[in-house]
């Protein structure tokens, strides 16, 4: 809603506020407004001009010179290229020296040949948009449709000093629609009174009723229909404050009778329309419902074919225009019309937004039927437009208007207690402020020890329960006012749950060694997940899904990953490293009766190069090792206790020699393992990598405490030894042995080699380890470590006959 602020001066008296002051008092009041528009803003110098003469420029048939009185003693010579100049007109003239919109500064020239001291402005030149300036003026310069005196200031006659207030209204309040209505809420704020026109009609004694009747057949849907008879009137153009008012409001001018309806629209928030009598084509009104397939040429010159939700004016047969939304262009207002026919109508919103909503049209009298008009208002906006059409137009207003009428005008009653504002706001209001407050806002009122009886006027029809009254009271009070309280309850600190630390290290680790996160749609299908999980009645399935991709919830986070890496290979990016934290969905049931068990998973896809060094030329693939390095070291920030072991296994849709499933404690909690090639062929992936881990099962294992251990003052002694097995044993079997014969002075132990081939007996493999002994209270001897590293390997060699390599 475009306010102006001249306009809004007529009905409130502002004399001692700037633009800014109410556009502040109204944003901070609840009724938001987006920006403060100054007109007047970078022009300069604009006077009234007077043109004497309009020749063609002997050098340029398309160039004009013009001898333009501006106030002084002889007249100023512009040349100007606008086709509909000329002589006796009165034309607003920027200066030499003069700013226009945009930073443009006037300055003397010379245009092939002839001098030209000024220029004479369209409205586009003066800052207005070109979808406001009338259709007249749209193409040339401006001349003002009245006797002017030269020389004097052209801002005040264009409306150029004035300032519109851009409104951003939330839906409830449809009572700024309107400038009285704004006026109202300024009023409330300062606490002044409101100045509604009264509309002054002089009505003939021939009464409208002998030249038309109303008959309303849908009257759920136009609960009030009134029709004024006007005769004899004048179309012309509009006087220039009826242009300017229009045009600050976003409007175009086209003539004196839209105008003023247009005018009305915006002063009332009440549509009207004006119906040109003489084409009507009867001498009655019939409100009905359309017929299906019903059509009507409307306004703006098109077709549209209607249906029997659509609310019609007809004349009896044919629909003359679409209520609430658009008139037909078989009665339009045109330039030679002199009787019409002005309609001020209720339409019920829910009519008027079917129509509006079916044909996708979308109006401004459209807009406001749908968010409610006052039906208190419709009469005399209806009063208000027929006697400005009188006064501007010289037509003869019958005695009238003929009305349809059983709209309920009753006002709302609401009651409320001073207890209940105070508790709800905090604050500690008497009673005579709360009354003050409803005064103010023209609200009815009754008070009795503390108990308010509010009669809320139809205008404002957002109010209809206690906390529409307690908001009123805080905006009219001042939001600034209310005081500043805290909570009265215990406060507890805030913090994370040990599952959540755990879910962020979890994150943190993976993405600290590179990976990225991927996050995927709970719903898939259940082919993808035929590749990993067998077809079973824990698989939960959507009863109306949105689409096939999306039928069933996961029971696995790795199809979706998969589809992640196929999506970036197909855009050239092949070293990709993603992981997903997410909840996966069981259940017990073939028909699902009670809510599915839900799982947190955390998954991992590797596919390409893991690492790769440009400058050292160094490449390393993702493989099982960094795969199950990976885990590795997620179960160790996630300080998890307890045995941990990597066993060979095989499972649906990996490969069965290069996969593993997790184990703590002997609780399985996950799987790793290459990508099946037949599965990765489903997928047009190259070698992939993925794990699966129960994150769930991972929480519930205990977390080891950290703990600091000091630098260790005294060096350690390295030893490798390459031991040589049998293929079947492993590397975790070693290991165990080793651990358990080095006693206190083995520190660590680790594989860095396994090497099978020549020099070796078939069936056999040579695993090398390295292993550090140290004493942190002093220096080890060469002869304590012989003597333990001794019966680590006699150890190996009774239990796994594992000997030294030669």
């Amino acid at each position: 809603m475009l306010v102006s602020y001249k306009w809004l001066k007529e009905y409130v008296n502002l004399d001692d506020l700037t633009p800014a002051d109410v556009a502040e008092k109204l944003t901070r009041s609840g009724v938001e407004v987006d920006a403060v528009h100054s007109l007047s803003e970078g022009i300069t110098n604009l006077v009234v001009g007077k043109v004497m003469t309009c020749e063609k420029h002997p050098q340029a048939d398309k160039l004009n010179l013009c001898q333009v009185d501006v106030g002084e003693s002889d007249p100023v010579q512009i040349v100007c290229g606008a086709s509909n100049v000329g002589e006796g007109q009165f034309v607003a003239v920027a200066r030499v020296g003069a700013r226009l919109p945009g930073g443009m500064k006037i300055k003397r020239a010379k245009l092939r040949g002839e001098v030209s001291e000024g220029m004479i402005c369209s409205l586009q030149e003066l800052g207005f948009e070109g979808k406001v300036v009338p259709k007249k003026y749209s193409e040339g310069i401006f001349n003002f449709p009245q006797e002017m005196i030269a020389g004097e200031d052209a801002m005040a006659p264009l409306g150029l000093d004035d300032t519109v207030l851009e409104l951003d209204l939330t839906p409830n309040r449809s009572d700024c629609l309107s400038m009285i209505g704004v006026a109202y809420e300024v009023a409330a704020i300062l606490g002044r009174e409101v100045n509604v026109p009264e509309p002054a009609i002089v009505a003939s004694k021939e009464k409208a009723s002998d030249h038309i009747s109303v008959k309303v057949e849908a009257s759920g849907d136009n609960p009030y229909y009134g029709a004024n008879v006007i005769k004899g009137l004048q179309i012309s153009e509009s006087p220039l404050w009826l242009q300017t008012a229009l045009m600050a409001a976003g409007v175009r001018p086209v003539n004196n009778v839209v105008d003023i309806t247009n005018y009305v629209l915006l002063e009332y928030g009440q549509p009207l329309h004006a119906f040109d009598l003489d084409r009507f084509g009867s001498e009655e009104v019939v409100v009905r419902r359309a017929a299906d397939g019903e059509k009507i040429v409307t306004l703006d010159d098109t077709e549209r074919t209607l249906s029997g939700d659509h609310l019609v004016i007809t004349n009896g047969n044919d629909p003359v225009a679409l209520a609430g939304v658009m008139g037909g262009a078989t009665s339009e207002v045109e330039n030679g019309s002199v009787n019409i026919l002005l309609e001020a109508a209720y339409f019920s919103p829910a009519s008027v937004r079917k129509a509006s909503r079916d044909l996708g049209l979308r109006s401004d009298s459209s807009v406001r039927f749908e968010k409610g008009v006052d039906p208190n208002s419709v009469a005399e906006a209806g009063a208000r437009a027929a006697s400005l059409i009188q006064q501007l137009s010289g037509g003869e207003i019958l005695e009238g208007p003929v009305e349809f009428d059983e709209l309920n005008k009753n006002k709302k009653e609401v009651t409320i207690t001073l207890n209940k504002i105070n508790s709800v706001l905090g604050t500690h209001m008497t009673a005579e402020e709360v009354s003050q407050i409803f005064d103010q806002l023209q609200f009815g009122i009754d008070e009795k020890d503390g108990e308010f009886s509010v009669t809320v006027p139809t205008r404002r029809q957002d109010i209809s329960i206690e906390a529409d009254l307690v908001e009123e009271a805080a905006r009219l009070y001042g939001y600034d006012n209310i005081p500043v309280t805290l909570p009265n309850t215990p406060s507890t600190p805030g913090g994370l749950t040990a599952e959540q630390l755990k879910k962020r290290k979890a994150r943190r680790f993976l993405e600290g060694a590179g990976m990225l996160e991927a996050v995927n749609y709970s719903l898939t299908t259940a082919e993808k997940e035929a590749y990993f999980k067998e077809e079973s009645k824990s698989r939960v399935k959507v009863a109306l899904p949105m689409s096939e991709e999306r039928s069933a919830l996961r029971t696995t986070l790795i199809p979706h990953l998969l589809d992640d890496l196929s999506y970036n290979k197909n855009r050239n990016i092949y070293n990709v490293s993603l992981y997903e934290m997410g909840t996966v969905f069981h259940t017990e049931e073939e028909t699902v009766t009670v809510q599915p068990e839900e799982k947190t998973f955390l998954a991992g896809a590797l596919m390409g190069l893991w690492q790769e060094h440009s400058w050292q030329g160094e490449k390393k693939p993702a493989d099982f090792f960094v795969l199950k390095g990976i885990v590795e070291g997620l179960l160790k920030e996630l300080n998890i206790t307890g045995e941990i072991r990597f066993v060979q296994s095989e499972t649906r849709g990996l490969h069965p020699g290069r996969t593993a499933s997790l184990y703590i404690d002997g609780t399985e909690a996950g799987v790793l393992g290459q990508l099946h090639p037949a599965t990765a062929k489903e997928w047009s992936l190259p070698e992939t990598y993925v794990f699966e881990l129960d994150l769930s099962t991972l929480m519930s294992f205990p977390a080891e405490a950290v703990r600091y251990e000091p630098i260790p003052r005294y060096p350690g002694m390295d030893r490798d030894i390459a031991l040589v097995v049998e293929e079947d044993i492993k590397a975790e079997e070693l290991e165990k042995v080793i651990v358990a014969h080095g006693g206190s002075l083995l520190s660590s132990v680790s594989v860095f080699d396994l090497y099978q081939g020549e020099n070796l007996e078939p069936g056999k493999k040579s695993l090398a380890f390295s292993l550090r002994y140290q004493n942190r209270e002093k220096t080890l001897t060469e002869e304590e470590v012989t003597e333990v590293h001794t019966k680590v390997l006699q150890a190996l060699e009774e239990k796994l006959g594992a000997k030294l390599r030669a």
